[in-house]
């Protein structure tokens, strides 16, 4: 009875994890922590959302099980949504499947579609339920660059040669977590043609679909002409609106994809709670100046980070979307590699950031920011870490952080 179990073992240390402990433990002995570690929105939710939960929470019938696939109003809701900003006629019907955050249905989806051996084509560094989905779910994962450049073509093309079993899917993240690196419509334009060629099913997570800077808006891969022959893609309302802890998400497009997911999560769960479902159709369909105010708060804190980072002796490039920076460590402390630096910044700087290994091997040499600290926050920030760089006698500007 001592044996681990098959899927257990198939699960490496969740590295993120010990920082987690760390910061929980610091903050038990009541230390002030600064927590740019996990991307948790501080922000609340528009006030016209909780009134329609409150609202709908109200009703003596609103309790029983809910559909498991989505409320007919709230898929409806999402289609419009893909109308207005992409674009993209879907059908709500059998285009669209409400998911319990878009974590949820991508671990679901794996489950409806992979068989054990199957070979999974993910970015690295990524998100771990890009890779770890498939791999509970028996596949195997053959790594892909995050950059969107040539070299990530050409990787592609090598997959599909050198594999055996040839990959059958291909998970893209952008913008991307943790790298918040985007993408344009040509890249997907491309990637669709490949993916056809191929014979290769295309998993999109764009979570962070509103998050964008420099008014540049990120485009949806459903927006290329006949993507849906090969194409999910995945969405969130838990940064868009601030209701990550409500647990809503999306799947669009392919029909036999959203058909095989929606089978799946049938014997898997009852859906979403029902006022939860109508206070996200609140959301979609209400007032939308939240999206915009939210964009403009996220993108001062990216500039004040950046900013008072870069003045404390620590240069982080401005992320292009997200809610995140992907930052390099200092060169002076590069070989200490992330998970020790990150340990160290929480022990001296009070300051907890997520470690870029916890996201795959190809993430070593980085940490991730998450711009969930208010402006004073920040700089405070800023100032802990100046003080520890100068400590290890990282030379520093003459003048404060802040």
């Amino acid at each position: 009875m001592s044996e681990e179990f098959y899927r257990m073992k198939r699960l490496p240390p969740y590295v993120i994890a010990e920082v987690n402990a760390m910061r929980a433990a610091a903050r038990a002995a009541g230390e002030d922590i600064i927590d740019l570690g996990m991307g948790n929105p501080d922000l609340p939710p528009p006030p016209h959302v909780i009134d329609k939960l409150i609202e709908v929470a109200r009703k003596p019938d609103a309790h029983g099980y809910s559909q498991s696939k989505g409320i007919p109003g709230l898929r409806k809701a999402q289609a419009n949504y893909y109308g207005r900003r992409f674009g993209v006629d879907v059908d709500p019907e059998t285009e669209v499947v409400v998911t319990m955050g878009s974590k949820e249905g991508l671990a679901s989806l794996a489950t409806a579609i992979t068989a054990p051996g199957d070979v999974v084509l993910a970015p690295n560094p990524s998100y771990p339920i890009h890779m770890f989905g498939f791999i509970l779910a028996g596949a195997t994962i053959r790594s892909v660059p995050t950059t969107p450049d040539d070299n990530y073509f050409r990787s592609l093309d090598r997959a599909m040669a050198f594999t055996v079993p040839r990959p059958s899917i291909l998970v893209v993240n952008y913008p991307s977590n943790p790298t918040a690196e985007t993408v344009d419509l040509a890249f997907y334009e491309r990637l669709v043609a490949w993916a056809k060629e191929n014979k290769v099913w295309v998993l999109s997570d764009l979570a962070y679909s509103e998050l964008y800077y420099d008014g540049n808006p990120t485009p949806s891969i459903l927006q290329v002409p006949g993507a849906k022959d090969i194409a999910i893609e995945f969405t969130s309302l838990s940064k868009t609106y601030s209701m990550a802890g409500w647990r809503i998400g999306f799947a669009v497009g392919n029909k036999q994809l959203i058909a095989a997911m929606s089978r799946v999560k049938s014997y898997l769960d009852y859906g979403a709670f029902t006022p939860i479902q109508a206070a996200a159709c609140a959301a979609l369909n209400g007032p939308q100046d939240i999206v915009q105010k939210n964009r403009e708060l996220y993108h001062k804190r990216r500039d004040v980070l950046v900013e008072s980072f870069g003045r404390a002796g620590w240069d982080i490039p401005a992320p292009p979307a997200s809610m995140f920076a992907w930052a390099p460590l200092p060169p002076a402390l590069k070989e200490m590699g992330s998970l020790e630096f990150s340990k160290q910044l929480l022990t001296h700087a009070k300051v907890a950031v997520a470690p870029g290994v916890g996201y795959g091997e190809d993430g070593e040499g980085y940490v991730r920011i998450a711009m969930v600290e208010n402006e004073q926050r920040l700089r405070q920030a800023a100032r802990n870490i100046r003080s520890y760089l100068k400590s290890m006698g990282v030379n520093t500007p003459a003048k404060g952080a802040a």
